[in-house]
């Protein structure tokens, strides 16, 4: 490995002027080789004050800043015990950004366990990592000891997935109360602040799959809470819906997150997803047989035209219409680099289109949570 090396930016704006911090808020960058580390800290030093490090350095981060941006090898152990070391410090950033070159569950899933709010698989994208930057909200906090800190709601529940994904792709033991624990801190946070907070927080720091699995689990939660279930049916909505896009961990990410309309072998493939996650599933003694049947079903709808088993009418239960409409719901909101947000009036007038598909009672219930919530 080459020797250790800092890089630092000076804070100017796009005249050469210098400026103050508090203008430009501090992003800290780490790399494992001095190539990744210049091409990061030069994507971002005409708009942030970057300071940046190799991770077989010494840790130099000595102050606290608004971002944290990763980009090294996830594959190499020693890589890991470096990030680790920072850890502490890591932790108090408002966004800690890695970026994955090797697009992979497995790599995403270190990432997030890393620490990560959010992951950009592929090679650096300077337009995406300074999208992903751009939050004005939080730019304006920047640098203020009075600012919140990141919501660990939104950490455990995507480390909870990407655990979940890793022990899939490497046939490891499944943490099912680490992922139950983490749906509690969902409905506690949603029922403090509100499914929009959630919304808004989630579509800031997580991209794709995780992100899907991250607003389903919101929007159901909130979707139950309205509809004034009981503490035991709460927890089955919520681990049902943490639980319902496991077997999507079988299927490529180029296709997952792939943008566009998906061919017919792809789509097929992905309709495999309920039933995989059935099948991994099913034998664990902590997984109840309602929370399997939404994990399997939710797909199905009323007129019997859904996936994988056609059923119809009252062979499927509450939960499931449940967590259907929240499927659907949150599918058509997500924020994806390619498409733009769909406003929730829109989505939730689809959802009122879908006539025999999805109970119109549920539906009609739903309307404060899309739309007022």
């Amino acid at each position: 490995m080459q020797s250790a090396r800092t890089i630092s930016s000076p804070a100017k704006n796009d005249g050469g002027v210098r400026t103050t911090e508090a203008v430009r808020p501090f992003v800290h960058v780490l790399a494992d080789s001095s190539d990744k580390l210049a091409g990061v800290c030069s994507a971002l030093e005409r708009q942030f004050t970057v300071a940046g490090e190799r991770l077989d350095a010494e840790a130099r981060l000595s102050q606290v800043p608004f971002a944290v941006v990763v980009r090294a090898e996830l594959r190499d152990v020693g890589t890991i015990a470096a990030i680790k070391k920072r850890a502490g410090k890591l932790a108090k950033a408002t966004k800690r950004i890695f970026l994955v070159e090797h697009s992979s569950h497995v790599g995403i899933s270190q990432a997030y366990a890393l620490g990560a709010t959010l992951v950009l698989p592929g090679a650096l994208n300077k337009s995406k990592l300074l999208a992903a930057l751009a939050d004005p909200a939080e730019l304006a906090s920047a640098g203020s000891s009075d600012a919140p800190q990141p919501d660990n709601a939104v950490e455990a529940a995507a480390t909870a997935i990407a655990s979940m994904f890793t022990a899939v792709t490497l046939g490891e033991p499944l943490d099912v109360d680490s992922t139950k624990e983490a749906g509690r801190r969902i409905a506690d946070r949603i029922t403090e602040h509100g499914l929009s907070e959630w919304l808004a927080t989630v579509r800031r720091h997580h991209e794709g799959t995780y992100q899907h699995c991250l607003l389903v689990t919101g929007v159901a939660i909130d979707f139950g809470l309205s509809l004034g279930v009981g503490r035991a049916d709460l927890e089955r909505l919520y681990s049902a819906a943490m639980f319902h896009d496991i077997g999507k961990a079988q299927i490529p990410l180029a296709i997952l997150d792939k943008p566009g309309r998906l061919d017919t072998d792809e789509r097929a493939m992905i309709e495999k997803h309920p039933a995989a996650g059935y099948e991994f599933l099913k034998d664990h003694e902590k997984i109840s047989p309602e929370i399997l049947d939404a994990v399997r079903h939710h797909h199905e709808y009323l007129d019997g035209s859904g996936y994988p088993d056609a059923l119809c009418g009252e062979s499927i239960n509450d939960i499931v219409r449940i967590l259907t409409i929240s499927d659907i719901f949150a599918a058509l909101i997500e924020h994806r680099h390619y498409k733009p947000t769909m406003p929730r009036t829109e989505a939730y007038n689809i959802l009122c289109g879908m006539t025999g598909k999805l109970e119109k009672a549920l539906v009609t219930s739903f309307k404060e949570v899309a739309l007022t919530r």
